[in-house]
């Protein structure tokens, strides 16, 4: 309420509130030169009140009768009324009959409540606001003290702060003299009239004559000052929300940046690594393959666990910076093509499946090593007591002894190539197992098949040979036979029991001396019956050797007797009793040999059967319980006991309690190589095996990080958004209710269901499906077809939240830029920090207006660009 006394000076304010008014009816194209004059008609009044009102009056009386002037001054008292004044003995007939003293009331009144009025700092309002305001801003200058509104302002130096602390440009302070205020004030003046469009209101004259200058002028003035600067503060405020995005922004490029990065390591990581896996370039020999095994070893436990490890840490970044992206209203981040998680994720796959294929190849290429290294030395073996049979023999065949022999001598030539046809066909079977065994050491591509295939086929000529000759010898001997009588019966019958018996015992050496590869007791079992049947039958076969000494004792008992002439030797077999003990002897030397390498080897399969218990009894064990540890994390995301911290808490302990598990899985890999290094193929203790445990246990490792890091993400959107735990758990409950298979995801129509049992309003018509369209692709960017919890709470934050919008950005812009379409590089770098400046400057496009001036550039463009509105 503002009372206008018989005791207040007014006249000294008169030209103070004159060029008060001219400020502002300046706006509107008019003046005034008398104030109590030219406001007695009501217009201009009205035109002021407009103008600093921002507001549209009742429309005024143009007429010049004293009736349509009272009329327009009420209208203008009623207007300052409405406002919450209360006018005391100021009337509308007063100011029509040109009383200074009511008018110069009234404009004060106007410069109370229009421009002293308003203004606010900390609480308090009107005079001691503005008193505040310019204690505030003079409180840097030693020598101003601000404490009221009269003489505190004498020696001009408080007018000179205001200006210098807000365009320190305009004055150099450090000049001015406390001692010379009539300089001091002046200079304010005349700099606030120039640059700041403040017009001189005060004398500087008057002030320093005054004891007390009037204290309604000074607050008159100092307030143009306050709403001169007051656009500064609306700048700095704009210029800190500015500064706020764009840190937000830069620091999301910045993980953006890190994203692509480590993506695109990995990537190559993996596509280094997956040739390495897909090469199945074969080697020779045992030990290479050997080699290959160990550094395949090698790459599992150091090469590739690290690498385990980025994976995962890739997800959590991804998953942190979407979380971000959306807490900050920013549109989701889009990897580059190729570098997806999904595209990792497939990239992984591919790296495990060509594991896998190569770990398969090496252990079948060390069988295949081992077979081939078996039948190869098999092949010599055999090769060798074949090509020790055939020395001589073609030798012999082409002799031309039946020539000059008598009828005996025929006889027995001719025994004696029946016998060796006898032999020739025993001999028969080993040469088809030879060119069996080449054939399979060809169909398993032995590295030195040349050199088989060319001994077997030496081997096969010899025979057909041999065949040859021994046909063409025959029909030479039965052409004799008719010349030829005597033959020694007792020496052919020696030679027929003693071949076979021969060719028995070198079977039965070649048997005891063949190699024998097994991977089970029962094979080394079934190898020791058939070595218990072959001693069993050496009695009969002792009793057949002693038959044929003595069929050889005989025919020296006649030879003795009747003096017959055989020189010495038996005519129709060169196996002599010497060669048959000799053999027996070296069978008989043979057999406890081969007692002691099947009991060996039979201690050795005990052994690995001990292995493959041990190595069943660990992962029956460890298998379920990751199993169970898996089944437990999920229950815990989707249940709802005690606060997210408390669920955090909860995974926390359970990920330490996974990671000190780590030594079984160590203890169970030593098991595997020892396992491995015995050349175990098989275990039928367990369905585990390591690489379903390796798989299990990286799978656990992964979903306890992903399941920590979403709860994370929950709780930094809970505490963004400023959801409470209650609307997170009912969240989290409604969810739960749709989520019906348990799988942590929601389905278009599950979600859209529970998008209406929150009291979302989603029809079946067009208008309905197009508005859950929109939803689905905010929650769903990448168009995978599913909701994860965390897009659900993501969405439901974002539909209540008061977040920065591009439209705010761009206000704040255009405060920076005066109110232009435009903003040039000097108020970039004047308002903002210069990083931020330049981060402005160098993303802004050129503005292309019709306003537009040489420099200028384009905010509103990149406002929307910043909220994924254009490209930035």
């Amino acid at each position: 309420m503002e009372k206008v006394g018989d005791g207040e000076r007014w006249g000294d304010k008169k030209e103070t509130f004159t060029a008060w008014c001219n400020s502002h009816l300046r706006k509107a194209g008019t003046q005034i030169e008398n104030i109590e004059e030219d406001f007695r008609d009501g217009l201009k009044l009205m035109l002021l009140l407009e103008v600093i009102s921002g507001e549209r009056l009742a429309k005024p009386e143009r007429g010049k009768m004293r009736v349509h002037k009272i009329s327009n001054v009420n209208k203008a008292l009623d207007f300052i009324a409405s406002k919450g004044v209360k006018l005391v003995s100021i009337g509308a007939e007063e100011i029509v009959d040109g009383n200074v003293k009511m008018t110069l009331g009234m404009i004060w009144t106007i410069i109370l409540r229009f421009a002293i009025q308003d203004i606010s700092v900390e609480e308090t309002s009107a005079k001691e606001g503005l008193l505040l305001w310019c204690q505030r801003k003079t409180a840097p200058y030693k020598n101003v003290n601000i404490q009221n509104f009269h003489i505190s302002w004498k020696d001009g130096l408080g007018f000179c702060a205001l200006i210098h602390r807000h365009r320190p440009e305009l004055i150099d302070y450090g000049k001015l003299r406390k001692d010379d205020p009539l300089t001091n004030l002046n200079t304010a003046f005349d700099v606030a009239e120039k640059y700041l469009d403040i017009p001189k209101m005060l004398d500087a004259e008057d002030i320093v004559g005054t004891a007390r200058p009037d204290e309604k002028a000074i607050m008159t003035y100092v307030s143009s000052f306050y709403h001169a600067f007051s656009g500064a503060q609306k700048a700095e405020t704009a210029a800190n929300r500015i500064c706020k995005v764009l840190a937000v922004n830069q620091e999301n490029e910045q993980l953006m940046e890190d994203y692509e990065k480590l993506a695109s390591d990995l990537l190559e990581w993996i596509r280094r690594t997956i040739p390495w896996l897909e090469n199945r370039a074969p080697e020779n020999t045992m030990h290479a393959m050997q080699q290959k095994l160990e550094d395949f070893r090698d790459y599992r436990r150091l090469h590739k666990p690290p690498k385990v490890q980025e994976k995962c840490q890739l997800e959590i970044n991804f998953n942190t910076l979407q979380t971000k992206l959306r807490l900050s209203n920013r549109p989701a981040f889009m990897p580059s093509e190729g570098r997806m998680v999904s595209d990792i994720n497939n990239a992984w796959g591919c790296l495990e499946q060509a594991e896998k294929g190569y770990e398969e190849w090496l252990l079948n290429e060390i069988r295949r090593l081992e077979r081939l290294d078996h039948l190869a030395e098999k092949f010599r073996q055999k090769a060798s007591i074949h090509e020790a049979w055939t020395d001589g023999k073609e030798a012999m065949l082409r002799q031309k002894d039946y020539e000059t022999a008598t009828l005996s001598e025929i006889k027995a030539l001719l025994k004696k190539h029946e016998a060796f046809e006898s032999d020739l066909a025993a001999h028969q079977d080993r040469v088809e197992q030879i060119a069996a065994i080449a054939q399979e050491l060809n169909e398993l591509d032995y590295y030195d098949s040349p050199s088989v295939n060319a001994r077997c086929q030496k081997i096969c000529d010899q025979w057909d040979n041999l065949g040859a000759l021994t046909q063409k010898r025959r029909e030479a001997l039965e052409r004799t036979e008719k010349l030829l009588e005597t033959i020694d019966q007792l020496y052919l019958e020696y030679a027929k029991r003693a071949a076979p018996f021969n060719n028995w015992m070198e079977g039965a050496m070649e048997d005891l001396q063949d190699t024998f590869i097994v991977h089970t007791i029962e094979e080394i079992q079934g190898l020791t019956t058939a070595h218990e049947q072959f001693k069993a039958t050496l009695p009969d076969a002792d009793k057949e050797r002693l038959a044929i000494l003595g069929i050889h004792n005989e025919v020296s008992k006649i030879v003795q007797t009747y003096h017959v002439n055989m020189a010495g030797t038996n005519p129709y077999t060169t196996i002599t009793p010497q060669e048959i003990n000799g053999k027996w002897d070296h069978v008989r030397q043979l057999v406890p040999r081969r007692d002691q390498a099947l009991t060996e080897e039979h201690a050795r399969q005990q052994h690995n059967e001990r292995l493959r218990k041990q190595f069943a009894a660990q992962a029956n064990v460890i298998g379920p319980w990751i199993q169970t540890k898996m089944e437990e994390i999920g229950r815990i995301s989707i249940e709802m006991h005690g606060t997210l911290e408390d669920q955090l808490s909860h995974l926390r302990q359970y990920e330490k309690s996974i990671v000190n598990y780590k030594p079984k899985i160590d203890q169970l890999e030593g098991d595997h190589q020892l396992i491995q290094e015995a050349l175990i193929f098989d275990n039928k203790h367990t369905n585990y095996t390591m690489e379903h445990i390796r798989v299990g246990w990286e799978q656990l490792l992964t979903t306890i990080a992903r399941t920590i890091n979403e709860v994370e993400n929950q709780i930094l959107t809970r505490d963004a958004k400023g959801i409470s735990q209650e609307q997170m758990n009912e969240f989290r409950a409604s969810f739960n209710h749709f989520d019906r298979d348990h799988s942590g995801t929601l389905g278009p129509e599950e979600f859209k269901a529970c998008l209406i049992s929150l009291g979302y309003d989603i029809g079946n018509d067009p208008q309905g499906e197009a508005e859950f369209a929109r939803i689905m692709s905010i929650v769903d960017p990448n168009r995978l077809g599913v909701v994860t919890f965390q897009a659900f709470i993501d969405f439901m934050s974002r539909e209540t939240a008061d977040t920065d919008t591009a439209d705010q950005v761009m206000a704040s812009f255009k405060i920076l830029a005066g109110d232009k379409n435009y903003i040039t590089v000097d108020e970039l770098r004047r308002e903002l920090p210069p990083d931020q400046a330049e981060y402005c400057i160098a993303r802004m496009a050129p503005y292309s207006g019709p306003d537009a001036v040489p420099g200028a550039l384009d905010y509103m463009s990149f406002s929307t660009a910043l909220y994924g509105e254009s490209d930035l």
